[in-house]
């Protein structure tokens, strides 16, 4: 494990505003590393407001949406709202058809078939809207390399207004409108959103026609919190003033769908870290293992009884997820053990009947395993289909375009994306594929790293300290939990193992010169329990957080790694 301190902030920049702010300067350097070095940057930056959110108008194109959905409801035409089958593009679905039904009552939803169809905009799903009669195909988290597709359509006198996030291709489709940020032409400010988080443009733009505000949209950012969660888009900027709030309604006013899937936790407050690991696995679940269609019957149900009962059967489809995802990742790592592919720059492994849906998830347990770029392969049809996982700093995406020849379609982000190929070129783009990504990518990336904020001693960490620390969230990408290295530090003697399976570590640590010590825990560092307990001095790396036992709330580390000094 590499332990990366950053650089420490400009001093002067970092001293000005912590006397601005009445902070100590570990605080205002935490704020300097994230871009924030003014108090007007900081007050915006501790209390983000909706009208923080820039213009929808901005977005290119956006005139050219609103004025063909304008059309399609005074023509009385029929609309239908077509979404990927996973987190982001189910809750984009459930957000744009149940905004566009509260105005207007011919809309339709569709939901690719993750087997029959595969990713994105499907001719079956233009087939549907054309047998329906719709004229109006709004597209949310696809579509944007969908050149063919939205020409299928044009030539049945469908329309297309594609709302999608991910990189563009060299030409774009020809149709009513093209919204996605990262568009060369669109100077939109913030490129960062969602799927859904672009849909929830549109919304707004809609909105504002009608004279609504950004208040009579609160209800609709839960959905668009859980995307941008469970698509691990940058929380900052647009995406953390959406989160922020879109969380507010979780906790205090979700819609029954996702009411029905929380209220079991024991929380009195949900974070992001729940979203992902709570409620993204299960509206996942339902495209992953049956079909993307029952998330967005959940989402879009407003009977809380019968929101339950389909998240009863969505929890039973998340339990059949996870019997698979374990057996698929054993059944990969005895391949790469088989084949002796440890010293290679790439992990790429292939079994025919490895379940679809769950193949993502599986590459994402190898990488975290071997840290490498990863690639899991299955049979789809005539065709091999996979999903990549990548290693900080690397992008995955150039390197699957680096070997295009190869492939049928791909598409997807820097860390995660997708693919299809015939199955005689499998061995030809496995080749090329570790090629590229041999060339290309510094050996040290192939290393897991943990990013360090700031040096501190135990005498920083204070009540005080720790609520304001609160105040950076919601965390992630680009904003991501505060992370301190403290050295000179001993175990006092409490430290054991502790888990059903053993695998965590509990210690309480004092620093010299520190009269306050720190219950630490230390998941999956069991193997550290020697290093902390010999009685020799060593160094960690941790975040802060609270712990609770007996009613008694106190400050505990959670450790991310150790070492002798």
């Amino acid at each position: 494990m590499r332990w990366n301190l950053k650089p420490t902030p400009n001093l002067h920049t970092t001293q000005e505003l912590a006397d601005a702010l009445g902070v100590d300067t570990v605080i205002a350097g935490l704020l300097v590393q994230r871009g924030v070095q003014t108090f007007d940057e900081a007050r915006q930056f501790f209390r983000p407001s909706l009208d923080d959110l820039h213009d929808p108008y901005l977005m290119k194109d956006m005139d050219k949406a609103v004025q063909r959905i304008e059309q399609a409801i005074e023509n009385n035409e029929n609309i239908l709202v077509f979404g990927d089958y996973d987190v982001d593009g189910t809750t984009a679905v459930a957000l744009m058809s149940s905004y566009l039904k509260s105005v207007y009552l011919n809309v339709d939803t569709y939901i690719p078939d993750r087997y029959a169809e595969g990713y994105g905009v499907s001719t079956a799903g233009i087939d549907y809207a054309d047998d329906n009669g719709c004229t109006l195909i709004i597209a949310l988290d696809c579509g944007i390399k969908s050149i063919d597709k939205v020409e299928y359509a044009k030539a049945k006198s469908i329309d297309f207004i594609i709302c999608d996030h991910h990189r563009p291709g060299d030409t774009l489709p020809d149709a009513a409108a093209v919204l996605d940020p990262k568009r060369d032409d669109c100077t939109y400010p913030y490129d960062e959103l969602c799927g859904c988080g672009v849909g929830f443009k549109l919304v707004q733009a809609l909105a504002g026609n009608r004279g609504q505000t950004i208040l009579d949209l609160m209800p609709y950012l839960d959905l668009v919190a859980t995307a941008i969660a469970a698509d691990i888009v940058p929380i900052t900027g647009e995406n953390r003033v959406l989160a922020k709030f879109g969380l507010q309604v979780i906790n205090t006013k979700p819609r029954p769908g996702i009411k029905a899937l929380i209220q079991n936790l024991k929380r009195k407050e949900l974070v992001i870290s729940d979203v992902v690991f709570v409620i993204a696995p299960r509206i996942n679940a339902a495209g992953r293992i049956k079909h993307g269609k029952y998330a967005v019957q959940l989402l879009t149900e407003f009977n809380l009884n019968q929101a339950e009962e389909f998240a009863g059967q969505i929890e039973q489809l998340n339990a059949d997820r996870k019997d698979l995802d374990k057996q698929i990742t054993v059944e990969a790592l005895r391949q790469i053990d088989e084949r002796g592919d440890h010293n290679r720059f790439t992990t790429v492994v292939f079994q025919e009947d490895w379940h679809k849906g769950v193949i993502g998830i599986v590459a994402s347990r190898l990488t975290e395993t071997y840290y490498r770029p990863t690639l899991v392969f299955t049979k789809s049809g005539d065709k091999l289909a996979a999903s990549a996982r990548s290693v900080k700093d690397f992008d995955v995406y150039n390197a699957l375009e680096a070997c295009a020849e190869h492939l049928e379609q791909f598409g997807g982000h820097m860390y995660a994306a997708g693919l299809t190929l015939l199955e005689e070129q499998y061995e030809a783009f496995r080749d090329k594929f570790e090629q590229v990504v041999a060339s290309t990518i510094d050996p040290a990336l192939l290393t897991p790293e943990i990013s360090v904020d700031a040096e501190i001693d135990f005498v920083n960490i204070t009540p005080k300290f720790h609520r304001i620390l609160k105040q950076f969230e919601p965390f992630g990408p680009g904003n991501m939990t505060p992370v301190f290295l403290s050295r000179n530090l001993r175990d006092t003697g409490y430290g054991k193992a502790i888990g059903a399976d053993g695998t965590h570590l509990k210690l309480f640590i004092k620093q010299h010169g520190a009269s306050e010590g720190f219950g630490a825990v230390g998941f999956g560092l069991a193997s550290k329990k020697d290093l902390a307990c010999n009685g020799a001095d060593f160094e960690a790396v941790y975040s802060i957080d609270e712990n609770e036992w007996n009613g008694q709330v106190s400050l505990q580390l959670r450790l991310r790694d150790m070492r002798c000094e």
